[in-house]
């Protein structure tokens, strides 16, 4: 590039839900902010997103990033797509988080969110965990979670390289670590504010996608890669308001756990495609089909730490997303469902009693 122009990459997600899409176009010169870029279309019937014959899909500039590939001026721009009447398409679930996120209500809260994404390495061509013998299985779980080794880590120049990667797009990553199973690993996100964590993580999912395929290795979210005895794969999400962090916050986050179990099926139908086969209450799950929440127990649907319990404030840990969720939806419906949404008082009390839970 020379002079004052850059190229911009829009990104968006495709047809599946889960996959990220991208294009590149030059810009005359550099930009600071989303409303400065110019909005732009793409062809939805070749990502399943629209018709042949009225197959244009307008893209809307929300967010930018450093393009760590191309660097200089070059940026990565987080789009979501409308059609050319305006209306949001069924896959841009940015919208309603961004709807939840304005309200008044919510803004007053500051909500933080924390995400933990994990994901699975394959061989290219067998579509086997990386590290693993073609057609075998490698020791049992134990020696590989944060491991070091050549026998116990598998991609580390992978997860190191995405870590730059995010750091210098100002992708506000907070760490990694290999995973239980070994060929997984994890990042995480935050914490961020609303609508940000959305689009952080989209980024660096797009980031990763990019890694993987320079190494010439495949990417997986699936929630449960590995039939058996094996972890799956989730996107476990740390949530709390201000007034959560505040003093006396220990009772909100347990108003908040209360109104978590009374949409548990709203939840879990929003959490990621394929969660049933990862949360069998066994590896560090709770059973797709109960609510339950405990201080410090990974086995929970919610789970608190004890430094909040401690402090009397906080922050509350879902463990229910899986590690193909939407952020968008996720971080949206844990804002609606805590700050936005009241029970019925019936309904309010039986749940407390259920749960002991004296709100």
């Amino acid at each position: 590039m020379r002079g004052m122009s850059g190229m911009v990459k829009d990104e968006r997600i495709g047809g599946s839900g889960t996959d990220v899409r991208s294009k590149s176009r030059t810009l005359s010169k550099p930009v600071e902010h989303p409303s400065e870029l110019p909005k732009w279309n793409y062809d939805g019937s070749s990502t399943g997103q629209a018709p042949g014959e009225d197959s244009e899909v307008i893209l809307y500039p929300q967010a930018i990033f450093k393009d760590p590939f191309r660097g200089g001026n070059n940026i990565l721009v987080i789009c979501d797509a409308y059609t050319p009447q305006g209306e949001p398409i069924p896959t841009n679930k940015r919208a309603k988080a961004a709807e939840i996120f304005s309200d008044p209500k919510v803004v007053a809260q500051v909500p933080w969110f924390g995400i933990e994404q994990e994901y699975t390495l394959l061989q290219p061509d067998v579509k086997w965990p990386l590290g693993w013998p073609v057609g075998g299985y490698p020791g049992p779980q134990g020696p590989y979670y944060c491991g070091a080794g050549a026998d116990k880590s598998f991609g580390r120049d992978i997860s190191d390289a995405h870590y730059k990667a995010c750091l210098y797009a100002g992708i506000n990553i907070s760490g990694t670590n290999g995973e239980v199973m070994p060929g997984q690993w994890e990042f995480q996100v935050g914490p961020s504010v609303g609508i940000e964590a959305g689009d952080h993580i989209w980024c660096a999912r797009y980031l990763l996608e990019r890694i993987t395929e320079q190494a010439g290795v495949v990417l997986t979210l699936d929630p449960k890669p590995i039939e058996g005895d094996w972890n799956g794969a989730g996107c476990h999400t740390n949530y709390s308001t201000l007034s959560m962090r505040e003093e006396g916050g220990f009772e909100v986050i347990k108003k908040a756990i209360l109104n978590l179990s009374l949409r548990h099926t709203e939840h879990i139908s929003a959490y990621g495609e394929g969660n049933e086969r990862r949360l069998t209450g066994k590896h560090e799950t709770a059973s797709i089909t109960s609510f339950s929440w405990g201080v410090a127990n990974r086995g929970c649907s919610i789970r608190v730490g004890r430094d909040t319990e401690k402090a009397g404030k906080g922050y509350l840990e879902d463990r229910r997303p899986a590690s193909n969720m939407d952020p968008y939806t996720v971080t949206g419906l844990l804002a609606e469902t805590t700050l936005l949404w009241e029970p019925t008082l019936e309904a309010e009390a039986l749940a407390a009693q259920k749960l002991a839970l004296n709100v």
